[in-house]
């Protein structure tokens, strides 16, 4: 496996702990390594923890539409010390983060409000002047990740966020969904870190907010776990430099959501501050309705239900990086009974961060079984396979 491809894999599996999470047992402490203990020749992004600064290469990524070789250069497919080489990109990018914090600085007080995004919209170099086309052409459909509540007062009545929820829960199996307590599965996962190819996934989660899952590609497993209180993944050690690391913030916050999301009994009680009041919204022709709520960490998520069947057919939350915010997006389908209990879980969701997505294909379910505590604790890392 040459090492470009090898790096965009273990760039997706990093970014992919966004929206899966990872853990130690209960009352292990952390030790978060930061950038520049991890990688050399950081300059302008130095004391940010592994996982914030490989989510800041995401960032870029979106931002420009590049990737990794674009602006390390072709070799670095050789070896993983080329990373570290300057390129006349790699160069620009330093002057354009200095540029950006110090308009944030001097306008907003630091917050970065202005990003690499706000210029560059998907492109390498911004456009400067404006689009005759694009001004009498039709508007572009809204992006659901970015729709906003309506102002008090305007726009149609809507469901209180009460009222969404009380319909999902009914749609998913009312008063049984509280009978699901833990679970075990198997299935497929196939997304940007393999290539595309599909490989075996086995999940376990345990209410209210445990989970860890196994993907196990060619050269190793990639192993993510849950707790609620803190996070690990352990990748196969030739696709990253860094073997095994703590989730810390944003992704850890999101990985205690996904958890708790697989147990649906408990939706009302896991977010507060719940609000609705947005405006029509349509995605992938499904009217949808949606509302908001906040975490335990007051992170901002985003829950979009079908219309017509009540159902939990998107997620969004949002995680912080040095330069910005990303999105982390999970669309749900595939709803099933889940056998025995009498609530339907969704056996497909995909995953898509700011560099990549990922499908997890469930084919096999048993729920309320025991499971291993060892499962929630703090993995290993994982040694390639030949």
């Amino acid at each position: 496996m040459s090492v470009t491809r090898a790096w965009g894999q273990w760039l997706a599996a990093l970014l992919m702990v966004c929206a899966l999470g990872a853990t130690v047992a209960r009352g292990q402490a952390q030790q978060v390594q930061i950038s520049e203990q991890a990688f050399k020749d950081v300059r302008e992004l130095r004391g940010i923890p592994v996982k914030e600064f490989m989510e800041t290469m995401g960032f870029f990524a979106a931002a420009l539409a590049l990737n990794c070789s674009d602006c390390h250069g072709e070799a670095s497919g050789s070896s993983w010390a080329n990373y570290a080489l300057d390129s006349p990109l790699k160069t620009t990018s330093r002057r354009m983060i200095r540029m950006v914090n110090a308009i944030n600085k001097a306008n907003f007080g630091g917050a970065p409000v202005i990003t690499c995004f706000t210029c560059h919209r998907g492109n390498q170099r911004p456009k400067a002047v404006p689009s005759l086309a694009l001004q009498y052409s039709e508007p572009p459909e809204e992006d659901p990740d970015e729709i906003e509540p309506l102002a008090p007062g305007t726009g149609r009545p809507t469901l209180t966020a009460d009222q969404v929820l009380d319909r999902y829960l009914q749609a998913v199996g009312g008063a049984a969904a509280a009978k699901l307590t833990s679970y075990t599965a198997k299935g497929t996962y196939d997304g940007f870190d393999s290539d595309f190819e599909q490989r075996p996934v086995d999940v376990y989660a345990q209410a209210p907010d445990k989970r860890s899952t196994v993907v196990h590609m060619r050269v190793g497993d990639n192993v993510t776990v849950t707790d609620g209180r803190v996070g690990w993944q352990a990748g196969p050690s030739d696709l990253t430099p860094v073997t095994l690391f703590p989730l810390v913030g944003g992704s850890l916050d999101g990985a205690r959501l996904d958890a708790q999301l697989g147990f649906p009994g408990q939706i009302k009680q896991m977010l507060t501050d719940w609000r609705s009041g947005f405006p029509p919204l349509t995605v992938d022709d499904v009217p949808v309705d949606v509302i908001e709520g906040r975490t335990a960490a007051r992170g901002r998520v985003k829950l979009y239900f079908d219309r017509k069947t009540g159902l939990l057919v998107r997620s969004v939350r949002y995680s912080r990086t040095v330069v910005g915010t990303v999105p982390i997006t999970v669309v749900y389908s595939d709803y099933r009974d889940v056998p025995g209990v009498g609530v339907k879980l969704p056996y497909k969701w995909e995953v898509i961060w700011t560099n990549g997505r990922g499908t997890f294909n469930i084919t096999a379910l048993q729920p309320n079984v025991a499971i291993d505590a060892a499962r929630f604790g703090r993995p290993a890392p994982q040694a390639a396979r030949n």
